[in-house]
């Protein structure tokens, strides 16, 4: 698995072979933040910044801003005032989804996400 700076180079490399506007300057700008800085992170000489930054982050390389965080170390505010509305059962289902393989934990998200109960 990727280290946070080393997936944020891929993704952001990967997206320039797609279309012009994803160099590590213009990446930074849209995350406003300084390239230096951008650049660093990536080379994991830095610690992933804060929430903030990572949900710019996410929206200027086009990927899930909570996957972000997570890969991060991170969880958003918006999850953790999930987590904190039910944490007995929060801590519970995260869990027993630790136990799962992939396999169950997608057909698990596709029935939550389908509402097919």
């Amino acid at each position: 698995m990727d280290t946070f700076g080393t997936y944020l180079r891929k993704r952001r490399e990967a997206l320039a072979l797609k279309r012009a506007g994803f160099s590590l300057r213009k990446v930074a700008s849209m995350a406003g933040i300084q390239p230096s800085y951008l650049s660093k992170i990536e080379r994991d000489q830095e610690a992933p910044p804060g929430e903030e930054t990572i949900k710019r982050l996410a929206a200027a390389l086009e990927v899930d801003a909570d996957m972000l965080l997570a890969m991060g170390g991170k969880v958003s505010s918006e999850l953790q005032a999930i987590i904190l509305k039910r944490p007995e059962l929060m801590s519970q289902v995260l869990q027993e989804l630790k136990k799962l393989p992939q396999s169950a934990v997608l057909r698990l998200v596709r029935e939550v996400r389908d509402g097919n109960w």
